[in-house]
């Protein structure tokens, strides 16, 4: 996996041994994503998910201390199963965290799949509180190794 920043950006990707389709649903599929969505020890509720352009995807991750973490996602493009684009904001109550707009794609490689994903903040100063208070990098890590687990068993 490889993971890299600039000033005001966040870029992750990786190759999985699985085929662009069943990645793009684990993606895309709330009921899947409830299973792999998030670091380590968190989980995820989706109250609505809306896959089109100008649909939102709402969601609440729950971090293991107790902590709630309020998102919401709006889609700007959905290409399936090879590109989403969506603005999102989110955060825990007393900080609102800070907005992105995200690109991810997902390319077939030989029947495996490489997601990338870009996230670009308006400045670094919101790239780099989203890295100190919630652990972006270490949480995208995990997030795409859960993502990678689940895979794997449903193989």
């Amino acid at each position: 996996m490889a993971l890299k920043s600039k000033s005001n950006e966040l870029k992750i990707s990786r190759l999985y041994d699985a085929p662009l389709q069943a990645v793009w649903d684990a993606w895309t599929d709330p009921k899947q994503a409830a299973h792999w969505w998030g670091p380590r020890g968190f989980t995820t509720t989706t109250h609505s998910k809306d896959l089109k352009p100008g649909g939102h995807w709402h969601y609440t991750m729950h971090g293991p201390d107790g902590t709630d973490y309020p998102n919401k996602s709006i889609f700007e493009e959905v290409v399936k199963p090879e590109r989403l684009v969506f603005s999102h904001t989110g955060g825990k109550k007393h900080d609102a965290g800070a907005p992105f707009v995200a690109t991810w794609t997902f390319e077939d490689v030989g029947g495996k799949t490489r997601v990338t994903g870009r996230m670009v903040f308006p400045t670094a100063a919101h790239r780099d509180h989203v890295v100190k208070v919630y652990g972006a990098i270490e949480g995208a890590k995990q997030n795409f190794d859960r993502l990678g687990e689940y895979l794997a068993k449903s193989k």
